[in-house]
């Protein structure tokens, strides 16, 4: 009975699913809670479940459910929720994902820091997708496999048993108990990771953050579709036949933005694409540069998601080491990276440098003619040699107009690698999709990152590709008009409040094309100490957003996303997107991102009141 009373609750649930739950790519902060995220959504979705009550308005209050699409999002944690309950299993231990190759990833991840062995079970043939000489080469990563012709030839093992399974129903699985972790693939949709045993719990936080920083969630529109399956209705195949005049389409988008003629690719979400890049070129290095130690060059307050996932890329393998390139503030990039490659050079390393331009989230541009000459230096090793010539991985989300690395880009001549993330121009806030160029110094290296974005079954879904291919034709467009109001409302508030700092790009940086819609926010301050004077700017900060989004509740959101079709997001960089920066390295400044839609003059009437308050 208990397993009719879910399946039928369920299909009213898609009956009835909020219109956000399959457009959301970013969370409210303001019903976000990310120490209960989705225990807190889960708790509450289980009352509305006990009382029957699947009404769309009832669904639309539960708070938000995870981070981004990375993290999980309403639908992929309804969708764990039932699988869960249908099998006798803690929401928790049931993890959906968009790749069917990282969920095995991340056990193995967490069992070569616990030195723990690994056995990878399957039935008939393996995924092709599957690079077991890769995985222990380049990832590092320990394992045996072997192949059974069913679940009840799995014997007791002294360590991880993963099993992986194509053709598993999900209301109904075989949960052998000598099978720790459970892997259905869906070859269209991702898969779902089942956690068994209680002995093997302590694996679920280390799951979700390889899923927040290696690629993302089921997503909206799958876990949708997943979720009509389990109940026995047939899905639409969403849009198949157009799949490659999508893709088609957005390659070509792509090329004219960045003004380059290599091959795009196209990831599920901008840390697909990077951590593509980071595996593609240490393959690279262990090929062409064998025996030298690999170091990863990152701003120490760049985006937490950046930050963090080159050290736990570094953390994995021996040779791999993280650099910090102070970049922000009192710190000038260009003499960081001279500074920091005179190093690498020295030690006859292979440098990999990441950074984002325009910074975030002081939105400053480095003088780009020298930051290009530092790059290109020809530098000698210790004993004299010509060192190897660094590989520079730009992060150019706030402004992908820019073509830097176009023929007569100003990057053009440094092995150069572009990525953006898809969630935010790109999309508009419609999907999480990323992408990738190189200009044509840098080309030789694509062979290896799409290797590793294949691989990690990291590329974008079709339903993205259709999105970006909607979306990317009028992004140049929209960051023009976005940027007009950015720079309307910047002006407006240095008349209003002289006394804040205002991070934005100066008029002629945006006459040399850099228009991003983003801005930092320094309100001025008071108090006798140091502690007295931060803690009042935290406060203000608080107040101007709250007063933002209580006013002007259908345009202003208290989130992390930029690059939106509509309206103002407002977010603080040190509890948001800095999430695992280090403390010293945080921003406690409000950070405003400005769309090409919005109501100007409303928020310019909401801001003055704020001022007068203070």
């Amino acid at each position: 009975m208990k397993d009719n009373r879910v399946l039928n609750y369920i299909e009213d649930v898609i009956e009835n699913t909020p219109t956000d739950w399959l457009k959301l790519t970013t969370h409210r902060l303001d019903i976000y809670n990310e120490k209960l995220a989705k225990t807190e959504f889960l708790e509450q979705f289980e009352n509305l479940y006990k009382i029957n009550n699947s009404e769309t308005s009832a669904l639309s209050e539960l708070p938000t459910a995870f981070d981004y699409i990375r993290l999980g999002h309403p639908l992929s944690s309804v969708l764990e929720w039932a699988i869960a309950n249908l099998n006798d299993l803690k929401p928790d231990n049931v993890i959906s994902f968009s790749s069917r190759t990282i969920p095995v990833l991340a056990v193995l991840r967490k069992n070569l820091f616990d030195n723990k062995n690994t056995q990878i079970i399957y039935t008939g043939q393996l995924p092709r997708y599957f690079d077991t000489e890769v995985l222990k080469h380049v990832y590092g990563y320990n394992f045996e496999l072997k192949q059974v012709d069913k679940t009840e030839a799995i014997t007791e093992f002294d360590g991880s048993s993963i099993f992986i399974s194509e053709h598993a129903e999900m209301d109904n699985i075989d949960l052998n108990e000598n099978i720790d972790f459970f892997i259905s693939v869906h070859a269209d949709l991702g898969s779902i990771l089942l956690v068994n045993g209680e002995e093997n719990e302590s694996y679920i936080s280390e799951i979700q953050h390889v899923r927040r920083r290696e690629t993302i969630a089921m997503t909206p529109a799958d876990s949708f579709t997943a979720l009509k399956q389990l109940t026995g209705r047939s899905s639409s195949e969403h849009g198949k036949s157009n799949v490659e005049t999508n893709k088609a389409s957005v390659v070509d988008s792509i090329k004219a933005i960045t003004g380059t003629n290599t091959k795009p690719l196209l990831g599920s979400c901008g840390l697909s694409v990077q951590y593509a890049i980071m595996m593609g070129l240490i393959d690279d290095a262990l090929e062409n540069h064998k025996g030298k130690a690999i170091k990863i060059i990152v701003p120490p307050n760049c985006y937490g998601g950046t930050n963090d996932q080159a050290r736990r890329v570094a953390n994995c393998l021996d040779n791999v080491e993280v650099l910090d390139l102070p970049v922000d503030g009192d710190n000038d990039m260009v003499q960081s990276t001279d500074l920091v490659l005179d190093q690498v050079a020295k030690e006859d390393a292979v440098p990999y440098i990441i950074a984002e331009i325009p910074t975030n989230p002081r939105v400053e541009v480095p003088d780009l003619e020298k930051l290009r000459d530092a790059l290109g230096k020809v530098r000698k090793t210790a004993t004299g040699e010509t060192a190897i010539d660094p590989v520079f991985i730009l992060d150019q989300t706030f402004c992908p107009n820019v073509q830097f690395l176009a023929e007569d880009g100003i990057l053009s001549n440094i092995r150069t690698i572009s990525y953006v993330s898809g969630s935010k121009f790109p999309s508009g806030g419609k999907c999480t999709a990323g992408y990738c160029v190189t200009n044509e110094k840098a080309e030789a290296l694509l062979e290896k990152i799409e290797k590793h974005l294949v691989l990690c079954d990291n590329e974008a879904t079709d339903f993205q590709v259709e999105i970006l291919a909607e979306q990317l034709p009028s992004m140049n467009q929209r960051i023009k008009d976005a940027y007009k109001n950015t720079r309307e409302f910047v002006n407006f508030i240095r008349e209003t409040l002289p006394a804040a700092k205002i991070n934005f790009v100066s008029e002629e940086l945006a006459k040399e094309g850099f228009t991003p819609s983003v801005f930092s926010l320094d309100l001025p301050t008071k108090g006798n100490t140091d502690k007295d004077r931060e803690a009042y700017k935290r406060a203000l900060n608080h107040k101007l957003i709250d007063m933002m989004i209580t006013e002007i509740p259908n345009e202003s959101k208290y989130c992390v996303s930029y690059g939106q079709l509509k309206g103002c997001y407002w977010t603080i960089p040190a509890t948001s997107t800095q999430g695992t920066t280090k403390e010293d390295d945080k921003d406690y400044i409000a950070r405003v991102s400005v769309s090409p839609d919005l109501d100007l003059e409303l928020h310019k009437k909401v801001f003055l009141d704020f001022v007068e308050q203070i």
